[in-house]
């Protein structure tokens, strides 16, 4: 298997996850002190010029968001919220992160706190993640006792403190909007957006919100520096990725490889190949909220822009991969019910669009009439342009990209 390019995973398997000084051996908080050596505007600067985009899905500047946060924080009490609450079926790169090494996100989010002028920090983690609550508390716990957490951090001027929030098991409260409304207490509807969180947003304060992944980047990036890091990957997404692989492949997992990586690298030289006597006929690239494609995107590099022109997405990152013998209906099918399920009812698009979608490839199924799929389609747009938040403006990825792709496939299996 090649070799990976780590930088979220670099201490995977090299430290215990409970031991703060086996972190402290292999350079950790090196980061935080240097940072506070610094002005926060330098930070956000480094972040900016790195590159550094959002690696929960949307793939958002997080220089930019560092910096429209930070110019509302001066003299006014901001957060940071680091968003755990890993809900995209097929993905599960955050649990590791906070499972086998906890204190890189706790730097991480020192770094974004101090950047952005911040003193109080959330990390909100899906309640279904109890060994990541457990050791992230520890986590802190051992960083407030070695003066990495808390008032006048290392000598500094620097005061910051991070509390966990167990999340309720919500999907939708993976946005970062509805996520907020969580975490203040409140059911998890999402809000109307503008006010974004930068100007508006726990408790109506300036809130910087990345998750995971993203955040357990700063660390490295300020160590090493902004030239050191767009090295790695492609021009508009520089740095690292990682990939969770699943389905029918030999050996499912985790890998962190710089983008520009394809998908038959991912599959056949990490995941090693298909499972004997299966054959690929389809990769959902993002989870349930992601795209279909087909074995001609194979060759084809991976990065938010690159797929994006190619009318696909990179999403959290997972890689689901379908065998010949397995019944896209039945995949799109399973789509279509958790996006009805997982509905908040908020808002009338979402709550019965979601219900019609399903309904309607229902009857496809039963019927195999095309003009059905063209129905499920027309329905599909109508929601990702009316729906309140991303959850009702998903179901046209999957559902576009697998007509895209398989529409007579799906004709046939109802023959």
């Amino acid at each position: 298997m090649p070799k990976e390019t780590r930088i979220a995973l670099k201490n995977i398997g090299l430290i215990d996850p409970e031991n703060i000084q086996d972190y402290i051996d292999r350079g950790g908080y090196c980061a935080l002190k240097k940072a506070l050596n610094q002005n926060s505007e330098q930070i956000t600067e480094e972040i900016l010029r790195a590159g550094l985009r959002g690696r929960g899905g949307a793939g958002f500047s997080t220089g930019l968001k560092n910096r429209f946060t930070s110019q509302n924080t001066p003299g006014n009490y901001g957060y940071v919220v680091c968003n755990a609450d890993e809900g995209e079926p097929g993905t599960f790169k955050d649990r590791i992160i906070m499972e086998q090494d906890p204190h890189l996100l706790i730097e991480g989010m020192l770094i974004a706190g101090y950047a952005v002028s911040a003193q109080k920090g959330y990390i909100y983690i899906r309640g279904e993640y109890s060994l990541c609550i457990q050791r992230i508390q520890k986590a802190i716990n051992d960083a407030v006792t070695a003066g990495f957490i808390g008032e006048k951090i290392l000598g500094s001027n620097y005061s910051f403190s991070i509390e966990v929030k167990p999340g309720a098991g919500s999907y939708l409260c993976g946005e970062e909007l509805t996520l907020l409304e969580s975490l203040e207490g409140k059911r998890g509807y999402p809000r109307i957006k503008p006010p974004f969180p930068a100007e508006k947003g726990l408790w109506g304060k300036p809130t910087l919100i990345n998750n995971v992944e993203t955040l357990s980047h700063f660390p490295s990036i300020i160590e090493n520096g902004a030239e050191w890091y767009i090295q790695m990957g492609t021009e508009k997404t520089p740095g690292t990725k990682i990939f969770t692989i699943s389905g029918n492949v030999k050996k499912p997992g985790y890998v962190e490889v710089a983008l520009g990586i394809t998908l038959r690298s991912l599959i056949g030289d990490y995941a090693g190949g298909m499972k004997e006597g299966k054959e690929l006929k389809a990769i959902l690239l993002g989870g349930a909220a992601g795209t279909f494609v087909d074995a001609s995107m194979l060759d084809y590099p991976l990065g938010y822009d690159l797929l994006k022109e190619k009318d696909a997405t990179l999403g959290s990152g997972a890689v689901i991969v379908i065998d010949d013998q397995t019944l896209l209906t039945d995949v799109l099918k399973s789509i279509l019910e958790f996006f009805k399920h997982e509905s908040c009812g908020k808002c009338v698009p979402c709550r019965v669009g979601c219900k019609q979608l399903l309904l309607l490839f229902d009857r496809f199924c039963s019927e195999g009439d095309e003009r059905l799929l063209t129905e499920l389609e027309k329905q599909a747009t109508m929601m990702s342009k009316t729906s309140l938040c991303p959850l009702g403006q998903s179901p046209i990825l999957p559902v576009r990209s697998i007509l895209r792709y398989f529409k007579h496939e799906l004709i046939l299996e109802t023959q």
